[in-house]
């Protein structure tokens, strides 16, 4: 299952946790994708929005995922 068919079955919202990656694919063709580290989520239920270090810059910004955005999940083990 990818990433938008698990999130579509799970009420649509997207979730992630503070090491997970997310991926923005190009707008239009030939326009590279983007991705970050989540460093940060405002939600307990990890919901949007999300702090995120972008890898292209290094810059920490607070993202609203748009339909072209999916989250790499990582396993989390406690510390």
């Amino acid at each position: 299952m990818n990433a938008h068919a698990h999130e579509r079955e799970h009420g649509g919202a997207m979730h992630a946790a503070p090491g997970d990656r997310i991926v923005v694919d190009g707008p239009v063709l030939g326009v590279p994708r983007r991705d970050g580290e989540v460093v940060a989520v405002r939600h307990a239920d990890g919901t949007p929005p999300f702090e995120v270090r972008w890898s292209d810059t290094g810059r920490v910004t607070l993202f609203f995922p748009g339909p072209d955005a999916h989250v790499h999940h990582f396993v989390h083990r406690p510390g």
